[in-house]
């Protein structure tokens, strides 16, 4: 008798287990369910606030991603990723879905650090060295590039440069405009005193800053910020001044 019961109840107890691991382990049962939600939130920055939830949402209603109305289990996020990611804006993708039927995703957009204008277009160079494109009705406040520039000068040269002037609060209140010369001479344009900086080639550039420091704090505080036309920090250890006629 006692042998019997231990039977029912071990029977039972298998029986609860097998239940609950159809409802709760097994992967389909989990993700048999409809998308009812999609939730989109884009990280903001002040440098960055070209893109919105609508914009994402439509990008993937154009690549046929948006999950709204399809079976969670058919949904892939790998898939949903790149669709978002085909946008050049947009950084980083991370996703995920949940049982009861919402779709989550969160965007990360590319921040400009320099703005390139040159003979084969027109773009940004972002903080981590990529090219993307100009967005529609925004404008970033960061230093301008000109001159005859290929896109792989201003990712390896000229981006780390920018986000030197960016960080240094001193440099970049400083400067306006950078300009590459036919010889890659870097040449800079301030915002205060009307004159030009000749800084040379990109690669002695915190030497020749520190240089250029030192004169504006030494030298052009006291004879005025207007008595020189050019600036040329690109000999050693020397600072060449042309005076304005």
């Amino acid at each position: 008798m006692v042998k019997k019961i231990l039977l029912i109840s071990a029977a039972l107890v298998l029986t609860g287990y097998l239940a609950f691991a159809i409802v709760f382990i097994n992967p389909k049962a989990n993700t048999d369910n409809v998308c009812k939600t999609l939730k989109i939130e884009v990280v903001q920055t002040d440098e960055a606030a070209y893109l919105d939830e609508k914009q994402i949402e439509a990008l993937l209603n154009r690549s046929g991603q948006n999950p709204i109305g399809k079976n969670l289990s058919e949904i892939r996020m790998e898939s949903l990723e790149k669709a978002v990611k085909e946008n050049k804006l947009i950084k980083q993708v991370e996703s995920y879905k949940t049982i009861d039927g919402n779709v989550h995703i969160k965007v990360y957009p590319r921040t400009p650090a320099l703005r390139i204008f040159s003979e084969t277009g027109s773009y940004y160079v972002d903080s981590e060295g990529e090219i993307m494109p100009i967005p529609s009705n925004f404008s970033a406040y960061v230093p301008v590039a000109t001159g005859k520039i290929s896109e792989e000068y201003a990712k390896k040269q000229l981006s780390p440069f920018a986000l030197f002037l960016k960080k240094n609060k001193y440099w970049n209140e400083q400067i306006e405009q950078i300009h590459v010369a036919p010889n890659l001479d870097i040449e800079l344009t301030p915002r205060k005193g009307d004159h030009s900086i000749i800084l040379g080639k990109i690669e002695n550039y915190p030497e020749n800053l520190d240089k250029l420091e030192l004169f504006y704090d030494k030298g052009l505080d006291k004879v005025g910020w207007n008595r020189y036309s050019v600036i040329n920090l690109k000999y050693k250890n020397q600072v060449v001044c042309t005076k304005r006629d």
